[in-house]
């Protein structure tokens, strides 16, 4: 049973196994979560016990397991406290205070909307009842719970990335286009989204893609990205590449949020420690000058990109004409999905033994 303060009086919490546990708090052991304190500034990370007021936005929350469940008002759920920055939906900052705030997302994060797309409704209302704590009344963070860098890791095998100018621009497509070829050439694919905002869909999709193993953020201890600073961010990035390393992964396919100008994505691409960590980059863009200015910044931060891919690819002129400009190879998530991707890689990475995996080109699609 856990307990919880309301009215000031600590009181037992009976209907606990009713409570809607999200996403970004797959990796917490709640046996350890014994009280719900009120009084507390809330952090980055922080578990908080809510209730939620009224219905907006996100009228469903994904549970650890991946499964979408209806929400009601008066339900209570566990969701993480965190920072949001999603130009097409929600910007939101964690407040200073346990008062009313907003569900910004449907993987559990707790937050007060600064900022919303005028497309989105108003985000989900939610009044927090209190933070989680242990028995010894220290707050409860997914932070605790985080993979922690193994102590030993042997030869780091070849990593990719993709980053993008923006949401919607096709990164995640890419990404799984991109593990789907090189498991059917026969490799074992670690996959890993390392920017963010918590939640279960890019994670299903790489795995439904042909990876091993799939991870992101929230397993480094951080239920979103927006805000952390460069520390924290290669923190995240060495890390998940260090787990999947350990876990025999034959290469390795990153994802990362956002646009080129997010300053997250701008401070981690920019950094040394990515540059040694990470082997080569593709570029999704939603459109031809969005392409064209993503290569620019990438070739101004000593960055080329190995391919480019995205949205834009649905038009044969657009990307007849970038790859003349650019003089950079398009990639379609055809091309990428089909084991011949391996072809291009080796070239692109001599140093790299890929004799050892057999070409399974006879898998279906």
């Amino acid at each position: 049973m856990i307990a919880y303060e309301e009215n000031n009086t600590l009181s037992l919490w009976k209907n606990h196994e009713k409570v809607k546990a999200a996403f970004t708090t797959r990796r917490v052991d709640f046996t350890e979560c014994c009280f719900c304190k009120k009084g507390r500034k809330p952090a980055n990370g922080d578990l908080v016990l809510a209730r939620v007021r009224k219905i907006g936005q996100h009228h469903r929350i994904e549970l650890a397991n991946g499964r979408k469940s209806a929400l009601f008002p008066g339900d209570e759920i566990v969701v993480a406290y965190g920072n949001r920055y999603a130009p097409d939906q929600f910007g939101a900052m964690v407040p200073e205070d346990l008062s009313p705030c907003h569900l910004v997302a449907a993987g559990g994060i707790a937050s007060r909307m600064f900022t919303r797309n005028n497309k989105m409704k108003m985000p989900t209302l939610i009044e927090p009842i209190g933070i989680l704590t242990d028995s010894a009344g220290v707050t409860i963070n997914v932070g605790k719970y985080a993979m922690r860098k193994p102590a030993s890791v042997p030869e780091r095998p070849l990593t990719l990335a993709v980053a993008g100018t923006s949401m919607n621009a096709g990164k995640t497509t890419t990404v799984a286009s991109l593990i789907r070829g090189l498991s059917r050439y026969g490799l074992k694919v670690g996959a890993a989204k390392v920017t963010g905002t918590g939640a279960g869909g890019d994670l299903w999709f790489m795995k439904d893609c042909g990876a091993a193993l799939a991870l992101d953020f929230v397993d480094a201890g951080y239920p979103a990205t927006y805000l952390l600073s460069k520390n924290e961010l290669i923190k995240i990035l060495d890390t998940l590449i260090s787990c999947l390393t350990v876990a025999g992964a034959d290469v390795i396919v990153l994802e990362i949020a956002d646009g080129l100008y997010e300053e997250e994505t701008a401070t981690l691409l920019s950094s040394s420690r990515y540059r040694s960590l990470v082997d080569g980059i593709m570029f999704a863009s939603s459109g031809a000058m969005a392409a064209r200015g993503g290569v620019q910044w990438l070739r101004k931060n000593n960055i080329e990109p190995l391919a480019i891919s995205g949205v834009f690819t649905q038009s044969p002129p657009v990307v007849a004409i970038l790859e003349k400009q650019l003089k950079i190879p398009v990639l379609r998530r055809e091309e990428l999905a089909d084991p011949a991707i391996m072809t291009y890689l080796a070239l692109c990475f001599p140093g790299h033994d890929f004799a050892q995996n057999t070409p399974q080109t006879a898998i279906a699609h």
